[in-house]
C-alpha cells in the first residue's frame, strides 16, 4: 500500500464537517486525491468550495494521520481507502460510501458474500434464539453474517455464526480503539480469532456517540446482499438499516411475530412494504440464489435436514410448543403422552437445540 496515498485519504477523513458524498464530488474534478490537495485556491473556487472548506484543505490534520498510520504496524490491522482494490465493491455502489475503512482482523472477509442480520437491543428470548439459529444455518450455507456488535439481536447473530465455525463481521459505531458495548469485548475477540473482522469508518479514537450508530447502518446494509430483520420496533435503528438496504437496491427480509408484540411491528411493517416474509433459512437462501450470483455451499441448511430426523413422537411434542412461552401443562395435555414420556422427549428436544426451557414452560427455537 502506498502510505503517501493513504495519508491523503486519512487527511480527507479528518476534514471537519466534510462528509464522504461531498468529498467524492470534489474528487471527481481531479486526477486523484493528491491532485485535489495540491490544487490552487483558484481551482478550488472553480468547483464552488467555500472559504471554510478551502481553509480546511490548506491545513490538514497531519498529526492525527501520523497516529493512525502507526496503528498499521500491527499485521492484524488494515486501513482501506475508497480507491484501493481491496475496498468492497458492493459498498462502493452506495450513494455515500465511506472514504476509509479501518479493519481489525481478516480483510478478505469484507469481499465475501454477506447477509446482514439486525434487530432490537432489547430482544425477547425467542428473538435471540431465532437470530442465533438463522445465523448458524445461513453461515453453514456459506454466507458471512454481518451485524453491528450491539446487544440483543446483533450479538446473537454474531454468536450463531461463531457457533458453527462460520465467519462474521461487526460494523462498529466507534473507532476501533473502543469496543462498545464493553461487555462485547470477548465477543469481538472471538469474531477476529475465527476469521472475521471488526470494521469502522470512524477515526480510531472515536468514542460512542449516539449519532454515529444510525450512520454506520448504511455500511451494514451496503456490504451485504440483503438485510434480515428479526425483531424491531416501528421506530428503530433496524428499520433505518432496512431503509438503507431498499435505497441501495439490496434484498430485505423480515421475520413475522406475535401481533400484540411491540417488537413484531417493525417486521410486520416491512412485510407490508414488500419485504420477504421469512419462516425458515431456505426462504433467504432461495431468494439470494435467484437475485445474485451467490450460491449456497449446502443444498439445505443443516437445521432443515435435522428436522427430518425427528421421529413421530418428537415431532408431535415440538408442534405443541410455540415460539412464545408454552406452559408445561398445555404441552402435556396437547400431546397425550405420559409425564415420563414427555419429560424424556422434552429433554431430547432441548439438547438438540429445538426448544429452550424458560420460567414456566418452554419456547420453540426452530
Amino acid at each position: 500500500m502506498n502510505t503517501n496515498h493513504l495519508a491523503y485519504w486519512l487527511a480527507a477523513l479528518h476534514l471537519p464537517g466534510i462528509g464522504p458524498r461531498r468529498f467524492l464530488r470534489w474528487l471527481s474534478h481531479f486526477a486523484d486525491i493528491q491532485a485535489l490537495f495540491a490544487a490552487s485556491e483558484t481551482e478550488w473556487r472553480s468547483i464552488n468550495l467555500s472559504d471554510r472548506e478551502i481553509a480546511a484543505l490548506l491545513s490538514p490534520n497531519w498529526a492525527a494521520v501520523e497516529k493512525e498510520l502507526v496503528w498499521l504496524k500491527d499485521s492484524n490491522h488494515a486501513i482501506v481507502c475508497f480507491s484501493d482494490a481491496a475496498y468492497p465493491l458492493l459498498l462502493k455502489e452506495i450513494p455515500d460510501p465511506p472514504l476509509v475503512l479501518y479493519v481489525k482482523g481478516n480483510l478478505a472477509a469484507l469481499s465475501s458474500a454477506q447477509l446482514a442480520i439486525v434487530g432490537s437491543r432489547h430482544a425477547t428470548i425467542s428473538g435471540l434464539q431465532h437470530a442465533r439459529k438463522f445465523a448458524s444455518s445461513l453461515a453453514e450455507a456459506g454466507l458471512v453474517i454481518t451485524s453491528g456488535l450491539a446487544l440483543g439481536i446483533d450479538s446473537a447473530s454474531h454468536q450463531g455464526a461463531l457457533a458453527v465455525k462460520g465467519t462474521t463481521l461487526a460494523v462498529c459505531g466507534t473507532g476501533l480503539q473502543h469496543i462498545y458495548p464493553r461487555r462485547n469485548k470477548t465477543l469481538s475477540e472471538e469474531i477476529i480469532s475465527q476469521g472475521g473482522a471488526l470494521i469502522s469508518e470512524f477515526p480510531l479514537a472515536t468514542g460512542p456517540l449516539a449519532t454515529h450508530f444510525p450512520r454506520r447502518n448504511r455500511i451494514i446494509s451496503g456490504l451485504s446482499l440483503g438485510v434480515f430483520v428479526v425483531e424491531a420496533a416501528l421506530k428503530s435503528g433496524s428499520l433505518i438499516t432496512a431503509q438503507h438496504a431498499l435505497e441501495q437496491g439490496r434484498e430485505v427480509f423480515a421475520l413475522p411475530g406475535p401481533i400484540h408484540q411491540a417488537l413484531s411491528r417493525g417486521c410486520h411493517h416491512l412485510i407490508r412494504q414488500g419485504a420477504t416474509l421469512v419462516e425458515k433459512a431456505e426462504d433467504i437462501i432461495d431468494e439470494l440464489s435467484l437475485c445474485s450470483s451467490w450460491r449456497p455451499k449446502l443444498a439445505l441448511p443443516a437445521i432443515a435436514a435435522a428436522n427430518t430426523m425427528l421421529d413421530a413422537a418428537h415431532r408431535l411434542v415440538l408442534e405443541q410448543i410455540s415460539h412464545e412461552m408454552t406452559i408445561l401443562d398445555v404441552i402435556h395435555c396437547r400431546s397425550g403422552l405420559t409425564a415420563s414420556e414427555l419429560s424424556s422427549i422434552l429433554l431430547t428436544l432441548e439438547l438438540r437445540g429445538y426448544i429452550q426451557s424458560v420460567s414456566g414452560g418452554y419456547v420453540r427455537i426452530v
